[in-house]
């Protein structure tokens, strides 16, 4: 997936701003429901939690249709980081296709940070999109 070196994203999550918001990286899956991982300001992708977001508020970016065409269907955010605001909701929502309860978090608002981050959680990441393939180590 490529990116910086260990140090680099360490020094760079270090230096991050801080807020009252989330980091969040978009994992698209195919046949699956979940949006991607969150982590709080500061925190490590190994702290990081795969969510469901609950789109009562706001939609999510790529809330697009799954046939539509390149760069213009669900999914097409892959990988990009992004700042989310909102909260968790405190209910866990089960995500059939993977067979997962996850946690809800309720979406207000978003900004693209990065649309080309690189790995997530190790330099040795590799993504599938078909299997679940990234989750903390």
């Amino acid at each position: 997936m490529g990116g910086p070196s260990v140090e680099e994203r360490q020094a760079s999550i270090a230096s991050e701003p801080k807020g009252n918001f989330f980091y969040g990286r978009r994992y698209y899956v195919e046949k699956t429901r979940f949006w991607g991982y969150l982590r709080k300001p500061g925190q490590s992708a190994k702290n990081a939690k795969l969510v469901i977001i609950n789109e009562s508020s706001k939609r999510t970016p790529d809330r697009l249709p799954e046939n539509g065409p390149a760069g213009r269907r669900y999914g097409f955010d892959q990988n990009y980081e992004y700042r989310l605001y909102g909260h968790y909701t405190g209910e866990q929502v089960y995500e059939v296709n993977s067979n997962q309860f996850l946690p809800e978090f309720k979406l207000t608002r978003y900004e693209v940070v990065n649309k080309n981050p690189g790995w997530l959680f190790s330099p040795n990441d590799h993504y599938n999109p078909q299997s679940i393939t990234l989750i903390p180590r």
